[in-house]
């Protein structure tokens, strides 16, 4: 299965440059789907006009992004400048506590692939 993800252009940067290899989202149905082996496909917004292709390594499952956080530094996840709590504020920007305790949270741990 392949799945597309778009990035913003400083977290995509970070993926080309292979710092981030964490890619962190609600475990919606659309993320059930998701096995090792799978493709993922970054898109770089706003024109989504690079691409990385990754292979999904491992998957790891938690309640909440606060349960998630403390076990990856910062720039496997984001951006190395953000703090845990500034990184935690901007998930709840994204995914309500509401969403994340409905669905709970997957960290997916890639390699790219190009």
């Amino acid at each position: 299965m392949e799945m597309i993800i778009h990035l913003d252009s400083d977290v995509f940067d970070v993926v080309k440059n292979g710092k981030k290899d964490v890619e962190v989202r609600v475990n919606d149905l659309k993320r059930r789907k998701l096995k090792i082996g799978d493709t993922l496909i970054f898109l770089k917004r706003p024109n989504d006009d690079e691409e990385i292709r990754a292979e999904v390594m491992k998957l790891d499952y938690y309640d909440t992004f606060n349960s998630l956080v403390n076990n990856y530094e910062m720039e496997r996840l984001y951006l190395d400048k953000f703090s845990k709590d500034e990184w935690l504020n901007l998930m709840e920007r994204f995914y309500t506590k509401d969403e994340q305790k409905l669905w709970g949270v997957v960290a997916i741990t890639f390699k790219k692939l190009n």
